[in-house]
C-alpha cells in the first residue's frame, strides 16, 4: 500500500481533539468539518486532481484548527 503524504497522525488527533473540545457543540463542529470536506472533494474532482496530496477530511480538519488557533488567518 502507498501513502499519499507523510502525516504525523499524533498532530491530526490532537487538532481533532482540540476542535471538539473547544467547540460548544460537538455535533456542529463535526458537521462543518464534513461540509467542507465535501466542498474540497467537489473542487478536487473539478479541476481533476488524480492524487490529492491530503484526503478531504484531514485537510479540512487542518484548515478549521488553524482558523481555531490562528484567527489572523481569516481576517477580521
Amino acid at each position: 500500500m502507498i501513502k499519499r503524504s507523510n502525516i504525523d497522525t499524533s498532530q491530526l488527533m490532537r487538532r481533532a481533539e482540540d476542535l471538539i473540545s473547544t467547540a460548544s457543540n460537538r455535533y456542529r463542529i463535526t458537521v462543518r468539518v464534513a461540509s467542507r470536506a465535501q466542498h474540497r472533494r467537489r473542487l478536487e474532482e473539478i479541476d481533476s486532481f488524480d492524487d490529492p496530496k491530503l484526503k478531504p477530511v484531514i485537510r479540512a480538519i487542518i484548515e478549521l484548527s488553524d482558523e481555531l488557533t490562528q484567527p489572523e488567518i481569516i481576517g477580521e
